[in-house]
């Protein structure tokens, strides 16, 4: 169960709530008025609680449940203990997320400006904004209703939130325009500098960076992310994206709807990537490449080529990823071949 402490609680749901909001197919004999408490892992699960089963690996657990229902693909219900009520559904991990939403809703600020925060008396806060402690919000800036911004964040001149943002502790936003419904998590820093300059041996000569960050709609971005404004043009996150924490987008990237950039990816900049895209942990794309719509990026890829839509590469520098993983094989093979014996007296 949730910690209460940190996660508000919405009270037990009958067995019919449960079925309309996960979208699943109670069995005839289910009793629809059945109360549950909460949602829980498949080990931790009780009589009172929701569990669910998305990854085949762990069917074998299944026998040994305790939990009172389970969100569970039909062809495998059959294998849920007696006692236990398989909940039929499509998807189960989709259909725990709206149920765990549901049990824990995102809990809501107080609306109003926190008395040690600063608010510049030309900025335009929409109905139900909650400004938090010692967060600045500066000339001009447009906060659209319902939005949050947590305590010690800034929220530069000019800015522009869309409705229902929230803005995490301690994140910076300047020469930026964000999306309705965007959430931007604590530390993330939006609209600072691109890294632009002319090298030169008598010092380097910076080039103005004079574009804007231009967020989109239902984003997400992680927790000491970066994205830097554009330097000619605009740096563009699409709607649908999510960022994951501790990544850095360059100048005058444009990222596609629906991507998923995941922890610690580096954008170069002016790269750009269609919708869907998907770019696993570590990978680094080099500046000035365009990535196909659907294309996934395997975790600690180096890109230093444009990509096609709908291609998987993986390695470094990144090639398609069966070669990726046909080379991979080849190299095991050699050091089994050629590598030291285990009686070889020459290694330590």
């Amino acid at each position: 169960m949730a910690d209460r402490r940190f996660h508000p609680y919405a009270g037990a749901l009958s067995l019919a709530e449960i079925s309309r909001i996960a979208e699943a197919q109670l069995p005839p004999d289910a009793d629809p008025a059945r109360k549950f408490a909460g949602v829980r892992a498949l080990a931790e699960a009780g009589p009172d609680d929701v569990t669910f089963l998305d990854n085949r690996r762990y069917v074998r657990f299944l026998a040994d449940t305790k939990a009172g229902a389970c969100l569970i693909h039909p062809s495998l219900a059959d294998r849920l203990p007696g006692g236990c009520v398989a909940l039929g559904v499509r998807n189960a991990y989709r259909s725990y997320a709206k149920l765990a939403t549901a049990f824990h809703p995102v809990p809501s600020a107080p609306p109003g400006v926190h008395a040690s925060a600063f608010v510049d008396p030309s900025a335009k806060l929409g109905a139900g904004v909650s400004v938090g402690p010692m967060a600045v919000v500066l000339a001009g800036a447009v906060l659209g209703a319902g939005s949050r911004i947590g305590p010690n964040a800034t929220v530069g001149e000019n800015v522009e939130l869309g409705e229902n943002c929230s803005v995490g502790a301690g994140a910076s936003i300047s020469h930026a325009v964000v999306g309705p419904r965007t959430s931007i998590y604590p530390g993330a820093r939006i609209g600072q500098d691109g890294f632009g300059f002319v090298p030169d041996p008598a010092g380097h000569v910076k080039v103005p960076q004079l574009g804007i960050v231009r967020i989109g709609a239902d984003c997400e971005i992680g927790a000491n992310s970066c994205i830097d404004r554009g330097s000619a043009s605009d740096t563009v996150i699409s709607d649908g994206t999510w960022i994951d924490n501790l990544v850095q987008i360059g100048h005058n990237v444009k990222l596609g709807r629906g991507c998923i950039i995941v922890a610690q990816v580096g954008i170069s900049g002016s790269t750009e990537l269609g919708a869907f895209v998907m770019a696993g942990g570590q990978a680094g794309l080099a500046g000035h490449l365009k990535v196909g719509d659907g294309a996934k990026i395997s975790a600690q890829s180096g890109v230093h080529r444009d990509i096609g839509p709908g291609e998987a590469v993986g390695g470094s520098p990144a090639v398609p990823a069966r070669e990726y993983r046909r080379q991979h094989a080849i190299m095991r093979r050699m050091a089994q071949r050629d590598g030291p014996k285990e009686d070889d007296e020459s290694q330590p």
